[in-house]
């Protein structure tokens, strides 16, 4: 299992903060961050219940992450383990995560798949998804499998729908004309583009799409 003490840093003052598994006990807290990190327009029925949760934490431990500060937590990240064809990567966050119950988890798949990324806004300037990040490609290193992979939010494309494409729209955040929040700083934490998918999720922000992007195995070869 994972734990992992760190330190970020907020302004010149060091926080301590705990990266570890998270457990039955922390639900109540776990929905609450995704509530608060997902207002509306996002959609009520794709934040967190306790059915989901507790799927989890049964059928893939490891996957199941949590960061604290002093005792609180503050943010959290659950992955399932995939076996990952690159000829065929359309697919829907449904299909993928099994509506968010990863009932579909394999053991013996190739490739770590992210079904979930939140971070309380009011803590988001310390870094802290990196470090939940960093946490899974430590993951993916450990069980030895070709990639981290998982689809991201382009909540900014709405404004800028009615002139470019999904694809065109990505290619202006490649190309530093544009900034989008998610895609942006999966950018930053080490993920690269595959291909935009159409269809992936009913998110009003991102007219229903997403962007896979991967980080692949350093030491696969």
């Amino acid at each position: 299992m994972y734990y992992k003490k760190l330190f970020v840093i907020d302004g010149t003052q060091p926080i301590p903060v705990v990266i570890r598994n998270y457990h039955e006990n922390d639900f109540a807290a776990l929905i609450e961050i995704q509530r608060l990190s997902f207002p509306p327009p996002f959609p009520d029925e794709l934040l967190w219940n306790r059915d989901q949760l507790s799927n989890h934490v049964m059928l893939f431990p490891e996957g199941a992450l949590c960061l604290e500060i002093e005792g609180t937590i503050v943010g959290s990240m659950t992955a399932l383990q995939i076996d990952y064809d690159p000829t065929s990567s359309d697919h829907s966050w449904d299909e993928i995560t099994d509506n968010g119950y990863i009932r579909n988890h394999n053991p013996l798949g190739n490739a770590l798949y992210v079904v979930d990324i939140s971070i309380l806004p009011a803590y988001r300037k310390l870094g802290l998804g990196l470090w939940l990040m960093f946490a899974m490609y430590q993951l993916v290193i450990y069980k030895n499998l070709d990639r981290l992979l998982g689809g991201g939010r382009m909540p900014g494309y709405h404004k800028k729908a009615s002139e470019l494409s999904a694809e065109q729209y990505l290619e202006e955040v490649m190309k530093g004309k544009l900034v989008d929040p998610v895609i942006t700083f999966l950018l930053r934490c080490g993920r690269t583009p595959v291909k935009v998918i159409a269809n992936y999720l009913e998110d009003e922000q991102s007219c229903d799409n997403a962007v896979l992007m991967e980080w692949t195995n350093p030491f696969k070869t």
